[in-house]
């Protein structure tokens, strides 16, 4: 596989595509059709694997040329899938729900290529320790920083930051929703290697 080789994101989110921007490959963005309704039984870590996968399997069945990065992001708090808030209330509640305790961010990512058509998926997991947050503090976040749609009503690459009292994991991209260091890894076995 060379460089001319397409590369497509299937995904819509702003904040992947400037995360695999970073990585200086030219790539289009593409809006995978997946139902996200978790199977019975499922655990988070298992669907946002069926994710990913699912939506890079969604893009590249019609780019079978392409090489195509699939992602999926879920906050967990104590067994408790935590979604984007979509309000300020939501995100509040959120916030003092998760005050003071650990945030797993499960993120799933697959990789679909023509060398690797039955695709990798790969589970990467980045751990958020929260400091107890008074309701002034989560009032305050919210109003500068609207993480309204963001997992866990926390945006990590903002004011989020301050929530937080200490980070855990391999690799901080995870937190914001594509894991770089993993996703250089499958682009290379993608035969698409990042440098050289």
């Amino acid at each position: 596989m060379n460089r001319e080789t397409p590369v497509i994101l299937a995904s819509t989110s702003p904040y992947r595509r400037a995360l695999l921007a970073r990585l200086d490959i030219p790539f289009t963005v593409a809006a995978p059709a997946v139902e996200e309704t978790p199977l019975p039984d499922e655990t988070p870590a298992q669907l946002v694997q069926r994710l990913a996968q699912a939506k890079a399997g969604a893009v590249f069945a019609p780019h079978p040329q392409a090489i195509v990065i699939g992602a999926d992001q879920m906050a967990v708090c104590e067994g408790e899938v935590l979604g984007k808030p979509g309000s300020a209330e939501r995100a509040a509640r959120q916030l003092r729900r998760i005050s003071g305790k650990r945030v797993d961010f499960l993120n799933g990512l697959a990789v679909m290529a023509p060398s690797l058509p039955l695709g990798r998926v790969e589970l990467v997991v980045y751990t958020v320790h929260m400091r107890a947050l008074s309701d002034e503090e989560i009032a305050d976040y919210i109003r500068r920083d609207q993480p309204l749609d963001c997992a866990g009503s926390l945006r990590s690459e903002g004011l989020g930051i301050a929530l937080a009292s200490r980070l855990e994991g391999e690799d901080p991209t995870a937190l914001i929703g594509l894991p770089l260091i993993r996703l250089c890894t499958l682009l290379a076995a993608a035969g698409r290697p990042v440098l050289g």
